[in-house]
């Protein structure tokens, strides 16, 4: 039982090690455009799923959108991304430049949401300010009025 045990772990680990490497495609995708073609599509998956209505009442088919815009088709993406994927270290690279854009992006959107809100709060400040002077204003004028 014991010899078994070893057989069945040796043959799963050289059955496991027979994957074949993937054949480099003709049009592979550059890194650079991979990786921007993945920053597309995790923006838009996250703006499908926040707001997928929007898109659809819109007539915006994300993947299409993304293979337009970049000058490939689904079958060029789909075979890059399996030669990319069966190399971890160079898709872990592909994955990092994506996550770097989106940490710039998100501290970008942060920083001007801050600003926005600045901008409102003055606004609003200003308004209050305003709203008590013509009050103050009328009451002044109504009370001179009576005397």
């Amino acid at each position: 039982m014991k010899h078994f045990f070893y057989i069945l772990i040796l043959i799963s680990f050289f059955g496991c090690n027979s994957i074949n490497r993937p054949k480099k495609p003709k049009d592979l995708i550059s890194t650079d455009k991979m990786s921007a073609i993945m920053y597309d599509l995790y923006i838009l998956n996250a703006a499908k799923g926040v707001n997928k209505k929007v898109l659809e009442l819109n007539g915006i088919m994300p993947l299409e959108y993304v293979y337009k815009k970049h000058g490939i088709d689904s079958l060029q993406f789909a075979e890059s991304n399996t030669y990319y994927a069966y190399d971890t270290k160079v898709y872990s690279e592909l994955v990092e430049k994506v996550k770097a854009a989106l940490e710039k992006d998100k501290v970008l959107y942060e920083k001007l949401t801050k600003e926005e809100q600045q901008a409102k709060d003055s606004i609003r400040k200003v308004s209050k300010k305003v709203n008590k002077i013509v009050k103050d204003t009328i009451r002044t004028i109504e009370i001179d009025s009576i005397d």
